[in-house]
């Protein structure tokens, strides 16, 4: 390992720490974790005592490779988009996971200062994040740290995050084809929903996992 990684890494581990203290300040349960493998371990532990778990679309999640671990642990996948689900059935799953055991999901951006920024299409992702589930999980790598303000988190989200997204998705958007946002007025436009999350919901418990790597978009 080079000088240079090593000093990266040393860089975005103090980052990440002060993400952490800010959000416990905040009232959230938060973990720091060096790679994605010990955010799978935590993840894989919490799981235990759930029944049902749901699972968004976010690719933090996706990359930790954990469904099948959780189908042998015998546990009810709650995933919208799974293979021969019907529009309506993926949106009576995307109501299901509102009251899971367990949901799992990304962030588009977290703030130096320990607040949690998202923008949504549906909103099942940010409705779940706030009420509902009995335990919430959010992975937060390392790219996803913004050091500036609310407004700068959320241009973070509109110029890094919903470009690319929208492209993974299909969708006929200015900047599923430019790369840029337009804050368009697309009947597909991306960017509908803004939450923004400066203390733990006071009714569910949220853990934030800081991972040193960068994950997701």
């Amino acid at each position: 390992m080079s000088d240079t990684h090593d000093s990266v890494n040393w860089s975005f581990e103090k980052q990440c720490l002060r993400v952490v203290e800010a959000l416990q300040k905040n009232g959230f349960t938060a973990n720091y974790y060096q790679d994605s493998q010990g955010a799978a371990r935590h993840i894989l532990k919490e799981a235990e005592t759930a029944t049902t778990i749901g699972m968004g679309g976010s690719h933090s999640v996706g990359d930790l490779n954990l469904k099948e671990r959780f189908r042998e642990m015998g546990k009810e996948l709650l995933v919208p988009k799974g293979p021969g689900n019907t529009p309506e059935q993926a949106m009576e799953i995307r109501r299901k996971q509102l009251t899971s055991d367990l949901f799992l999901c990304g962030t588009n951006a977290v703030t130096l200062s320990g607040c949690l920024v998202n923008i949504d299409n549906t909103g099942n992702r940010v409705g779940a994040m706030m009420f509902g589930p009995r335990k919430v999980i959010v992975v937060a790598g390392r790219n996803k740290i913004v050091a500036g303000s609310i407004e700068d988190a959320i241009r973070r989200v509109k110029d890094k995050a919903s470009p690319p997204n929208a492209r993974r998705l299909e969708f006929d958007t200015p900047c599923a084809s430019t790369g840029f946002c337009a804050d368009c007025s697309s009947p597909q436009r991306i960017c509908r929903i803004i939450s923004i999350m400066e203390r733990k919901p006071a009714r569910t418990d949220v853990q934030v996992l800081v991972v040193n790597q960068d994950m997701g978009y």
